[in-house]
């Protein structure tokens, strides 16, 4: 047999939670991971060259004299986390409205005294460039210390032109700055702004008509998405940016359902959304429409806890109708008050009623689905990128909330942690 060259080597891992095969996991598939035990990896030039026995991977291998060995004895190797919506570049400061919510405010209250999403948007269309810059990278390394290596990140902070521009070129300059890969999302949507309350239908068509050629014409995002919320956006207009997205070749997404259920799962399985993202208050019939149109359901555990919600999304009921579950952070301002996955990962089975294994294939190839990168990132298999997390113990360490397990990060057949 030829031996294959690799200048990485995570040898001798106690499990190798590979979650190979095809993306995105439903129904019964999503609780299986693929596991390894006595495993090692070893890449080569960024990519995965085998997976498999540590004594198999001693005879397949030649290492070349000065690659990276990780000895991974007494723990485990997930793939490396991929966080498919946060909204990382932003100005500005809310952690006030978090002690306002803890001492009884609710999330409209605080909107209708000026804080919310609103609040964000003065701060943010303040901001120079470098500065978001500057705190989206400090976010983006706590993500990376987390087991986070690739994410998707949003505008939504501008609702004009020149912001939204402003946050994305932040964006696109943050992507070529660290090691987390990032993927942008146009969300001129995000709210309905002060200057245009009285008047959305003009906001609606200056989306349409001026923000996404623009966006398009710098090639600045991947993706387009809408909050489809009573109060912001309805499923027409939601419908009409999403599929004014589509004409100028940005992928749609969408928030839906997050605060009652407002009709966004219905937009997603109409526009062929990649995914529907909150989904708290869905319902069956919805969940079976996402399903039959192949929508990923993203769900952000993190965000219900912070908003003091009272309630999380059906993630059962989601796996139970066949719609692929993956999860995400929700990192914001406002009700995002973590960049960790493992966090969310806890919340997912102990909110949720997730097993840790949906949860980790949630946090992994589904959530790289949900960004269509599942071809390239979220397992562990000959071919893909060597993004990989060393977790010093057992796979449920990693939902010890607040525990330090996180030994190692791979990005790219690097170590980066």
């Amino acid at each position: 047999m030829a031996l294959m060259t690799a200048d990485l080597l995570i040898q001798h891992a106690d499990l190798v939670a590979t979650c190979a095969g095809p993306g995105p996991r439903r129904g019964a598939a999503q609780n299986h991971i693929s596991a390894v035990a006595n495993g090692s990896v070893a890449g080569y030039d960024g990519r995965i060259v085998f997976v498999g026995d540590a004594r198999e991977c001693d005879r397949a291998i030649t290492l070349l004299p000065d690659a990276q060995v990780i000895d991974a004895r007494g723990c485990t190797v997930t793939p490396g986390f991929v966080d498919p919506h946060t909204h990382l570049v932003f100005g500005g400061d809310r952690r006030e409205e978090l002690r306002r919510r803890l001492g009884g405010a609710s999330y409209a209250e605080i909107a209708a005294d000026g804080g919310g999403i609103v609040k964000t948007v003065a701060a943010t269309r303040a901001a120079r460039e470098h500065e978001l810059i500057e705190s989206g990278r400090a976010r983006l390394a706590e993500m990376l210390a987390f087991g986070t290596t690739t994410a998707e990140a949003k505008s939504g902070y501008g609702l004009e032109l020149d912001t939204e521009l402003r946050m994305l070129r932040a964006i696109k300059m943050l992507a070529a700055g660290q090691p987390i890969e990032l993927t942008a999302t146009f969300m001129g949507a995000h709210e309905v702004p002060v200057e245009y309350r009285g008047r959305r239908s003009d906001y609606v068509r200056t989306i349409i008509d001026d923000m996404i050629p623009a966006v398009a014409r710098e090639g600045l995002a991947e993706w387009c998405d809408v909050f489809c919320e009573t109060g912001v956006f309805t499923p027409a207009e939601s419908q009409a940016i999403l599929e004014a997205g589509v004409r100028h070749g940005l992928k749609p997404r969408i928030h839906a359902d997050e605060l009652g259920l407002s009709g966004g799962a219905a937009v997603a399985a109409t526009v062929g959304a990649r995914s529907a993202d909150h989904l708290i208050f869905v319902d069956e019939p919805h969940a079976r429409g996402m399903a039959a149109a192949g929508v990923v359901a993203t769900l952000l555990p993190a965000a219900a806890f912070f908003l003091k919600l009272g309630r999380f999304a059906p993630a059962r009921m989601l796996i139970d109708q066949g719609v692929a579950v993956a999860l995400a952070t929700d990192l914001n301002p406002g009700g995002g008050f973590t960049t960790s996955m493992p966090f969310v990962m806890s919340l997912a089975c102990f909110g949720m009623a997730m097993t840790l294994e949906e949860a980790l294939v949630g946090a992994t190839i589904n959530a790289a689905a949900a960004i269509d990168r599942a071809g390239t990132v979220g397992s562990l298999e000959p071919g893909k990128q060597l993004d990989a997390v060393v977790v010093n113990g057992a796979l449920a360490d990693l939902i010890r909330v607040g525990a330090p397990v996180i030994r190692h990060v791979v990005k790219r057949g690097r170590m980066v942690l």
